[in-house]
């Protein structure tokens, strides 16, 4: 069940992130789609730190870009695993997509509440050119929806605050034992183990 939690988890952040300039702290929920899945997560923002919140998951994810690190929290355990992050992985936060050679703008709407401009937008990724939707809302100067254009995967930023994030809020609570995570040497062995304990 742990390891199930914490896979979803990482997967949520494979999910949410690409590469972007980031400079902002804001919170919001975060609903995607693919492949018929709905995945609905709480996401902080401040400037190079953020934190993720699964919904229905026992724990929660830090990614800390000013150390190049991403914690997994289980407080149920009082335990954190932590691993490299990888240097692509930042919030979909920036106008500008990851590989993007073109915008064209095809309309407007009004998404949450915010009046965006919808573009459709092509990049290149893995070597191949794709196209999204991207609605850009002109309120706050933020992405609030993405989409690929046949409707095979949607990201859409909802109950948007901006505004100041506690610091505590990407830091693990003190008292936290940092383990192993699951499939590296001495991960059966360290499981659990307060720092410093064998």
């Amino acid at each position: 069940m742990k390891r199930a939690v914490l896979a979803s988890g990482v997967a949520a952040i494979a999910i949410c992130f690409a590469v972007c300039a980031w400079a902002m702290e804001f919170s919001a929920n975060v609903v995607s789609t693919q492949g018929g899945n709905t995945n609905t997560s709480k996401m902080f923002i401040k400037d190079k730190k953020v934190r993720m919140e699964g919904q229905g998951q026992q724990g929660y994810s830090i990614m800390r870009g000013d150390k190049d690190v991403v914690w997994i929290v289980t407080p149920a355990q009082k335990s954190y695993m932590e691993m490299k992050a990888e240097p692509t992985a930042k919030p979909k936060v920036d106008e500008k997509v990851q590989g993007e050679v073109s915008r064209k703008l095809v309309g407007s709407e009004t998404i949450d509440g915010h009046p965006t401009q919808k573009y459709e937008i092509t990049y290149n990724t893995g070597g191949k050119t794709e196209k999204m939707y991207q609605w850009m809302a002109t309120d706050i100067k933020f992405p609030v929806k993405m989409a690929a254009l046949d409707g095979s995967w949607t990201m859409e930023y909802r109950n948007i605050k901006m505004g100041g994030q506690a610091d505590s809020l990407f830091e693990v609570p003190s008292g936290y034992a940092k383990v192993t995570m699951p499939g590296m040497p001495g991960a059966q062995k360290n499981r659990g183990a307060p720092k410093g304990t064998k």
